[in-house]
């Protein structure tokens, strides 16, 4: 997650509580991707590939497939830059195995989430969106640990010197047209990309910056005045 980081927002403090944050922004990140699955009306472009995999080998949930996706953007990281790569770069694999876990959780949880009409599968996936933004934010003010898939994109960019936001695009992309080659090969078209995957990729990133906003103005409301001098 490369985002401006906000002094007044990003956590520089205990350990233990950053520790908190960020393990309660992956429940709820994961929380938000469930629902959103749930909508059934698309989702976003990594989710897509994760979730196609599971209708072609139905044994490995979708939380196993993340979780080999992530292990592949660690190995890509590695052949990319290897002198770059360090060894407590492995250690994005915790935060990662923990995402896998708990997606596989909420998914079983929200097993029961079926709605009929289409307007009550659109606020849900805009609710969806606004949780999963949320998770994103309390993951990034904790500034912690990266997961692989960031880490890649971060290590491109740093050997390219390209724009984040450049690299990330093109990297959603592909996922999105991995996804949908491989529904097209073993399933006969393309799954989950639809509307709510464009919907998932304009409103996330506005509600991170929504929720950006909101704690800088809670955290300017803390602050103490400054002391008059006399």
């Amino acid at each position: 997650m490369q985002h401006d980081k906000d002094a007044a927002v990003v956590d520089t403090g205990n350990k233990a509580r950053r520790w908190i944050t960020y393990v309660a922004g992956i429940y709820i990140l994961t929380l938000g991707l469930s629902l959103a699955i749930r909508a059934g009306i698309g989702i976003s472009p990594q989710s897509s590939l994760t979730r196609t995999m599971t209708l072609v080998l139905p044994p490995l949930t979708q939380g196993n497939f993340n979780l080999i996706l992530e292990v592949i953007m660690l190995v890509l990281t590695f052949l990319i830059w290897p002198r770059n790569f360090k060894a407590s770069n492995l250690l994005s694999m915790v935060p990662a195995l923990v995402l896998a876990l708990l997606l596989d959780f909420n998914l079983m949880v929200t097993e029961w989430i079926h709605l009929e009409p289409y307007a009550a599968n659109l606020v849900l996936l805009f609710f969806a969106d606004a949780m999963l933004a949320l998770g994103l934010f309390l993951m990034i003010r904790a500034n912690l640990v990266l997961m692989p898939i960031d880490l890649f994109v971060n290590t491109i960019q740093q050997k390219t010197g390209w724009k984040w936001g450049n690299i990330k695009t093109v990297f959603d992309c592909t996922l999105l047209a991995l996804s949908a080659s491989i529904g097209l090969m073993f399933l006969g078209a393309p799954h989950f990309i639809r509307e709510g995957t464009i919907i998932n990729a304009i409103l996330v990133g506005q509600y991170v910056k929504l929720y950006f906003f909101l704690y800088g103005k809670y955290a300017a409301r803390k602050a103490p005045a400054p002391a008059v001098a006399e």
